[in-house]
């Protein structure tokens, strides 16, 4: 079948309805999180063989990249293995940890962000003797929790995954504590409670070694539908909220604006990190995702901002819907094996723009009640101002934007079907101005980048506040400062990381 090959103006002039009705925006001088960044997770199933083949992630990662991710989840595997020596490290580890580092030495090579998560802990610190959940006739369907007399040996045994990892030349950023706590399941996995969760982190915590792996932080366990229950029950209890930098969860059955917003809410108080750590959107067809289902995945990305998330992990790199062809037959024309899909060039509106950048207010958007006919959210970043706007209808706007700063041009990037994606338009503006009319194509995603004008006095004390607090700051615990001072940890937006100094 041929396909017709039209042009950007001619798609555009067909996708722009007559005198289209406007929709204003005003992007408010308010601040929330700053974004850490975007990623997938390298780990079994359709990442398989994962060990040799890193083309994924030399695709999807790094500011180079078309994509710019900047984080990747791995698995801390509970199993024992039979290929790694004490030859292949110099000294010896008995669990399945190699599969995963040639895609994490990249990863950290091109800046980036890479952290581990236990499914479970070792079979034989559990209650069923086994790594798996136990939610089976065949295992018995005993369920599967760490033994109490084995709480002591949960953190040495993550210590042993860093000191693998770093003799593998990879810098683990942070470590989770539980892959879906509240979720009984037959493969591996494990369950805790709040409370026992609060009482390992508490009682043990401390015990990850902080002091030989500077700058490693803690992440919560992530459970299965963002339940604020787990947070929040470390976060109220003074020991072990010294002990958490990072709130984490999936969001199964449980959009953004829901659970992981509540569970924001507190974490946000308390100077933590919000990172969305697995979701999966329409992975469950038999077939590769429409453009509605791009832009659902879109307006997703949007809410978890809009929520207060700083870190936004989708599940695997490579399937059919998600980032990187598979090659399978059956999900073909399209499905490249190693190629990127236009779900990637979705994510690329967020991850090569918003990373590093602080959210800003907007009126309109889904946090204040309104149902407006699209999505919105905003960002500034160095002397750029960033607005996104989702529209799922098949109604074009026009998009009045009201902005906080004057601004003199700027580039419209705009993606409307899975053929048409990642499109530049410059916006032209005669002088700077605080009101700007931009087109908005009717089933579009639209990224707006703005350049600020540095000659207004609002701009120059947020330019100097951005140059005085460019970075996140850790104490030698990895707990985030909101003043640093003395010796700290600085951990900049690309994920990279350095000791220095401020006076007192």
């Amino acid at each position: 079948m041929k396909r017709r090959i039209i042009t950007l103006a001619i798609c555009l002039a067909a996708v722009m309805a007559a005198g289209a009705a406007t929709i204003t925006v005003t992007v408010k001088d308010v601040r929330y999180q700053t974004v850490t960044g975007f990623g997938a997770a390298c780990c079994d199933g359709a990442m398989c063989p994962y060990g040799s083949d890193t083309q994924p992630v030399k695709l999807l990662y790094g500011p180079t990249s078309k994509i710019g991710l900047n984080i990747m989840r791995m698995e801390i595997s509970p199993n024992f293995k039979g290929d790694i020596t004490a030859a292949d490290v110099g000294w010896d580890t008995p669990y399945d940890w190699k599969g995963s580092v040639p895609s994490a030495r990249i990863v950290k090579q091109r800046g980036g962000i890479v952290f581990g998560t236990p499914w479970s802990p070792p079979g034989d610190y559990k209650t069923n003797g086994t790594a798996q959940g136990g939610n089976s006739d065949s295992q018995g369907n005993q369920r599967g929790e760490l033994r109490t007399d084995c709480y002591e040996k949960f953190f040495p045994w993550l210590n042993t995954f860093l000191k693998y990892m770093k003799s593998q030349k990879v810098d683990v950023d942070a470590v989770s504590i539980q892959n879906e706590p509240d979720w009984w399941v037959s493969y591996s996995g494990c369950l805790y409670t709040p409370q026992q969760q609060l009482t390992l982190v508490k009682n043990y915590a401390h015990m990850l070694d902080r002091e030989t792996y500077p700058g490693v932080r803690l992440i919560s366990a992530e459970p299965l539908g963002f339940d604020p229950n787990y947070s929040n029950t470390l976060l109220k209890d003074t020991t072990a909220r010294k002990q958490i930098d990072i709130v984490a969860g999936h969001l199964y059955g449980h959009p953004p604006l829901g659970n992981m917003k509540s569970a924001a809410t507190l974490a946000t108080k308390y100077g933590k990190e919000i990172w969305m750590t697995e979701h999966s959107v329409t992975d469950n067809i038999d077939r590769l995702p429409n453009w509605h289902e791009q832009l659902i995945f879109a307006e997703e990305l949007n809410e978890c901002m809009l929520a207060g998330c700083t870190g936004y992990i989708y599940w695997y790199m490579r399937a059919h819907w998600a980032f990187v062809g598979t090659g399978e037959a059956k999900y073909n024309p399209g499905n490249t094996k190693n190629k990127l899909l236009p779900r990637a060039y979705v994510m690329s509106h967020f991850s090569k723009h918003v990373t590093g950048s602080t959210r800003l207010g907007t009126s309109a958007d889904k946090t204040s009640g309104s149902e407006a006919a699209a999505e919105y959210s905003a960002y500034i970043k160095g002397d750029s101002l960033i607005v996104m706007a989702i529209d799922t209808t098949k109604n074009a706007f026009d998009l009045k934007l009201n902005l906080p700063y004057s601004v003199k041009g700027g580039t419209h990037l705009i993606s409307f079907s899975n053929d048409s994606l990642c499109k530049e338009r410059p916006i032209a503006i005669d002088e700077p101005s605080k009101t700007v009319m931009v087109e908005m194509p009717a089933r579009s995603l639209n990224t707006y980048i703005f350049q600020i004008d540095n000659g207004s006095a609002a701009i120059k004390s947020v330019a100097n506040e951005e140059r005085r607090w460019p970075t996140a700051y850790y104490d030698l615990r990895g707990r985030r400062l909101q003043v640093p001072k003395g010796l700290c940890i600085e951990v900049s937006a690309d994920g990279s990381s350095r000791k220095v100094r401020f006076d007192d």
